[in-house]
Order: C-alpha cells, then structure tokens, then sequence
C-alpha cells in the first residue's frame, strides 16, 4: 500500500519495512559491542504500546543474557504531544540494582524519554542507555544522550511499525508520514 487513511488523515508510505530492519540490525550491533562479556543481566524496557515492534526485533538480536520488561507512557493526542508525561502502567520488571537499555519507538521533544530515565533511576538502575528506532533532530532540545539511534528524520507526523494516529497504524509494517 502506498498510502493509508486512518480515521479522518491521509499517510503516504515514507519508510520500508527493509530499510526499518537494516536499522535495527545497526542498533543490535552497536549493544551487542558494548555489552559483550558483561557478566550482569541487564533489563530491556519497552516503552508500551509504539516500541514493541522495535523492541522485540531488538531483542530477537542480543547476544548476551538480559531480561525483558515494560512500562506505559503517554504523552499524545492526536497528532501533537500534550508536553505533560503520564505513567499509564508502571515497570513490570524490578530494575534496581541493575542496568537497562530503555527502547523507545520515536524521540523527538525528549520529554518522555527525560520522564522514562528519571522513572527507572527513581527505580534503582544503576546505568541507562536509550535506545530508539527513530530521532527528530530538529526538535529534540534535552540533554540527555541517546546511545543507540537507528534513523533521523525530519519532524513529520508518522505511522506505521507501532506508531499510531489516535490508536490506529500500529500494525503497518511500514512507516507513513502524513500526506498534507
């Protein structure tokens, strides 16, 4: 499909799902590097529900022993971020004491991934890498440091891979962008 319509907007196809896999390979590199050998059991959060995706294939390619958890953040509505962070389901993992990798599916204000690092170091976790499919750089303005990045884009609204339009898109295999 070339383009989707989900409620009442228009998603032209912006990224393939080939192009989306080539840049998680790329981020399960660059973890697989700097956690190899570790004799710890990091935790791999997934930002619930736009990071499963990502996160899953991520997993599918760790070569060390970790484990898996998650957490539910919500910053959206419709097409703009609400600028307030709300924890709509707490960790599922215990992290203190331990390292996490926290996978988001996009960054791009930074609000949530600033919300989601306070909350695992509130939590105990000794270290946090942020690990993300996507970046807007154009609008990103926290200093946080973003360890694994696996595409920059400009700062379109998109779908598809676990990103949603008011709940729908999530489950294209490809990314769209809004088609204006």
């Amino acid at each position: 499909m070339d383009k989707v319509t989900l409620h009442d907007k228009t998603f032209r196809k912006f990224i393939y799902n080939s192009r989306i896999m080539e840049a998680i390979e790329e981020v399960a590199e660059r973890i697989n590097a700097d956690f190899e050998g570790c004799e710890d059991i990091p935790v791999v959060i997934c930002t619930l529900n736009g990071a499963l995706p990502f996160t899953g294939e991520l997993f599918m390619r760790l070569k060390f022993n970790c484990e898996l958890g998650s957490v539910k953040l919500s910053s959206y509505r419709g097409t703009s971020s609400t600028g307030t962070v709300l924890t709509v389901q707490g960790l599922t993992e215990e992290v203190a004491g331990k390292r996490v990798i926290a996978c988001e599916d996009i960054v791009d204000t930074g609000n949530t991934i600033l919300a989601l690092r306070e909350l695992l170091l509130a939590n105990g976790a000794t270290e946090v890498r942020i690990a993300t499919m996507m970046l807007k750089p154009d609008i990103y303005d926290k200093d946080i440091k973003l360890d694994y990045v696996g595409m920059e884009i400009p700062n379109d609204f998109i779908v598809g891979y676990g990103l949603d339009y008011n709940g729908l898109g999530r489950n294209l295999k490809d990314i769209y962008v809004l088609d204006k």
